[in-house]
């Protein structure tokens, strides 16, 4: 059995190959030592990060990226399985609307290819079990006459109120300060009928942001809606949560580590790993970046990490008190990815999509993760929020044998025989601490969201928690590296 140690092990080193702790574009003299120093000073080798530092080396000026982990990609990674198979341990889908990853994906050379989408879908709510197709009337909702008339009321009544939030600035929202002040679950408490539905749409947060219903302000809710698309074309319920036309429509070819690979290949030794940042200053002359074992000179920097992380980082002098706020208010979600290889995908045999729902924990969606070519048979589930906080305490044995439960539920007895088990449990790595993004409760978004963006002197932040369009995804990180790029440049 694969060990998460392992795992994780063997993803950094295919990454560490790829771009050496090493080397700098120009350096000076400081107390005997030389300090790489570059126009730009990045801190984060995630998709944020390493797409800002692209956008600098095209405009022609220097850069220079620190990450703490010895690999690139945060929370992007991929697992290599042997004979060419690849799994991804963090993000991995990309769908409609979601233009900048999908065109940073082709620049690169990493195509993609359809999420298995054939068959049904499986629905395993109150020990009874069910199947839909996500053609029907309620797409990738479970087809349930219990919640029909709530499903129905709930997504048109958010997709509605999300029109009124600016996707730039949420906190600007004619209603920002009311629904600020209501979590998800209060509202729906007042909003619904049947506890059912209620408890259908924590299994949704979960998948989606590692937390609970009562963990996210309604507020940040419609924003994650109104974000869910882009300058064309309005965010949806729909879009965020589908497969179909939606948010899981298709996969990369090879994994989706293969695009901060080649991008930190193309950057090679402006790429400094294994570095964790404990200090950044700044002054009229420029910044100072202090990492473990090494010091960074830049003119301005780019700070690419989560809010939380972020926190974590000595700023002198000290960040603006919105800022510091923020990133006290930020933390990140809480998902394990429990994942299962079989000799080939059998589900798809019994006319399954692999797609399943269930209230059973730990894990309460499942997606098939097969391969291209279809063998050999991958399945994953999302144990997030509450079910990760319980489960990620007990040992991974169980997680296992609670996992496997989840697939024979949804999938019958053949699902009792997997070939291997592996899982990435974020929130105990140490430079993410959890997945998959920063989550906002009540408060947080009309009271300190002016300062999520907002440069500080020759600091920039980055990271998909800062985008406009498609935050907590890979586009989101893409279009964070390419605004703060632009802001970056227009200060040098």
């Amino acid at each position: 059995m694969l060990t998460r140690r392992r795992l994780i092990g063997s993803a950094a080193a295919g990454a560490a190959g790829a771009a050496l702790p090493a080397g700098a574009e120009a350096a000076t003299r400081r107390k005997g030592a030389r300090v790489p120093r570059a126009d730009v000073v990045v801190v984060g080798g995630g998709l944020a990060g390493l797409t800002a530092a692209r956008a600098i080396r095209k405009a022609g000026k220097s850069v220079l990226v620190v990450e703490a982990r010895h690999r690139v990609g945060g929370r992007v990674v991929n697992h290599n399985l042997g004979n060419g198979v690849v799994a991804e341990l963090g993000a991995e889908y990309v769908g409609p609307t979601q233009d900048r990853i999908l065109a940073l994906a082709k620049e690169l050379g990493v195509q993609v290819f359809p999420t298995y989408d054939t068959g049904d879908n499986v629905y395993f709510f109150d020990g009874s079990r069910s199947t839909w197709n996500d053609t029907g009337p309620s797409g990738t909702a479970p087809l349930d006459p219990v919640i029909a008339t709530d499903l129905a009321s709930v997504v048109t009544r958010l997709n509605d109120m999300s029109t009124q939030v600016p996707v730039d600035a949420p906190w600007k929202a004619p209603s920002a300060a009311d629904w600020d002040q209501q979590t998800l679950e209060t509202w729906l408490r007042a909003n619904t009928a049947t506890e059912k539905f209620r408890r259908l749409a924590t299994v949704a947060t979960r998948a989606i942001f590692g937390a609970e219903t009562r963990d996210i302000s309604l507020l940040y809710t419609l924003f994650y809606i109104a974000s869910s698309g882009n300058e064309q074309n309005p965010g949806t319920f729909d879009r965020n949560f589908s497969t179909r036309n939606g948010a899981q429509e298709s996969r990369f070819v090879g994994g989706s580590g293969r695009i901060p690979l080649r991008m930190a290949k193309d950057l090679g030794r402006r790429v400094h790993l294994g570095r964790p940042v404990r200090r950044i200053t700044q002054d009229r002359n420029g910044v100072r970046v202090y990492a473990d074992g090494a010091t960074f000179a830049g003119r301005r920097a780019i700070v690419a990490l989560a809010p939380a992380l972020a926190a974590r980082i000595a700023f002198s002098p000290d960040l603006p008190y919105l800022r510091d706020g923020l990133t006290q208010r930020a933390p990140m979600g809480a998902l394990i990815k429990c994942e299962f290889i079989y000799d080939r995908p059998f589900w798809r045999d019994d006319g399954l999509t692999g797609f399943a729902i269930t209230d059973k924990g730990p894990c309460n969606v499942i997606f098939d993760n097969s391969p291209p070519g279809g063998t050999p048979g991958l399945i994953f589930g999302f144990a997030g929020g509450d079910q990760a906080r319980d489960w990620g305490e007990r040992g991974m044995a169980e997680r296992r044998a609670g996992t496997l439960q989840n697939l024979v539920d949804c999938f019958g007895s053949k699902a009792t025989s997997p070939k291997g088990y592996f899982e990435a449990h974020w929130p105990h790595e140490t430079w993410t601490r959890g997945c998959p993004v920063g989550v906002l409760g009540p408060g947080t978004l009309s009271e300190y969201g002016p300062a999520l963006r907002a440069p500080v002197g020759r600091l920039h932040w980055a990271g998909t928690e800062t985008a406009d369009y498609w935050s907590g995804y890979m586009d989101g990180a893409v279009r964070s590296g390419e605004r703060a790029a632009r802001e970056a440049l227009a200060g040098l």
